[in-house]
């Protein structure tokens, strides 16, 4: 082996560019993945950088642009953390909205769902037990009484599996958008299965998506997002109604809507369709979770996209998510 002494060799830049570059690109994911709203400044109080949450919760917040004075203000007054530090001689500010006021939100929030899932959970649980009381009377039909409770049982496997699902998507142990679907054949097979009870509830499904069209979340979110939809309309759009799930490419986004002709909801209701548990008077009889269309704006904003529900000037209820086109 040969060596030379009294002569540096040059550094290896490729190896450092490399280095910077995948420390700019971790450090990109740590800010746009935070489950805090945290923003990036520069010296002039212009926005660099901004997590997912900060851009869903904080409206106004645009890129580039300067921060509206007392936009990152907490509920209960109090400024957010600043952190100054330099980078390349540039001042720049990380601002971090972290304090009791949100902590006390949080809980708040936290305790309020909890008392949700207690009530839901009763509801079944007393019929349940009504049920089973009754198999001991003079007369009974245990069979009848069975096949009820069997009813009431699958209702509450099934709010489970949505509070969890949920929680999933809350902690970020759920992946949302990994990758790309190709639409048709999913959305089939969603029909598919859920023919048999549409025809029972007298509801007609139509599903309009081109071949071609791919959409930027997981095989199983598509699964998801588009049962639940189904199912709403199955649910709650009424007898003799007719349900149109479409999937369009529409400039630089990809929308799927769920759109039914049926009566529709009231204004009140409206505002509060993507809220968990929560159900108008006239679905409150149905044996739904009341987390369907919740679950459906958690996956749709966890690929990035948004959920909206309107009434149609025909009549009936849309729900319409878009999202990033595929590149």
């Amino acid at each position: 082996m040969t060596r030379l002494f009294g002569r540096r060799e040059p550094p290896d830049r490729s190896a450092d560019d490399t280095e910077l570059r995948i420390a700019a690109e971790r450090a990109s994911v740590l800010i746009e993945e935070s489950r805090e709203i945290v923003v990036v400044l520069d010296e002039d109080r212009r926005v660099l950088a901004a997590s997912r949450r900060a851009r869903e919760a904080l409206e106004g917040l645009q890129e580039g642009a300067v921060l509206p004075e007392g936009l990152l203000r907490a509920r209960d007054g109090r400024a957010p953390l600043e952190i100054p530090y330099e980078v390349d001689g540039r001042r720049e500010t990380l601002l971090y909205m972290s304090g009791p006021g949100d902590l006390a939100a949080y809980e708040e929030l936290r305790a309020g769902f909890t008392a949700a899932v207690s009530h839901e959970l009763r509801t079944p649980l007393t019929r349940l037990m009504v049920l089973l009381d009754s198999l001991s009377l003079p007369g009974a039909k245990p069979d009848e009484l069975v096949g009820q409770a069997r009813g009431e049982v699958k209702q509450i496997g099934e709010l489970i599996d949505d509070v969890l699902f949920l929680s999933e998507l809350d902690t970020g142990r759920t992946v949302v958008s990994l990758g790309s679907t190709p639409a048709l054949t999913v959305l089939d097979g969603v029909f598919e299965a859920l023919r048999e009870r549409a025809e029972r509830a007298d509801v007609t499904l139509v599903l309009d998506c081109p071949a071609s069209i791919e959409l930027p979340i997981r095989q199983r979110m598509l699964e998801i997002v588009a049962t639940n939809l189904v199912e709403n309309a199955i649910r709650y759009a009424g007898p003799g109604v007719t349900f149109t799930l479409s999937v369009r490419e529409e400039g630089d986004s990809v929308v799927l809507t769920g759109a039914d002709d049926g009566p529709g909801v009231s204004d009140e209701d409206l505002p509060r369709l993507f809220e968990r548990f929560y159900r108008s008077d006239r679905a409150r009889a149905s044996r739904g979770t009341g987390l369907g269309l919740a679950i459906v704006k958690h996956v749709i904003a966890s690929a990035g996209g948004s959920a909206e529900a309107f009434n149609r000037p025909e009549g009936g209820l849309e729900v319409r998510c878009t999202m990033p086109l595929v590149a």
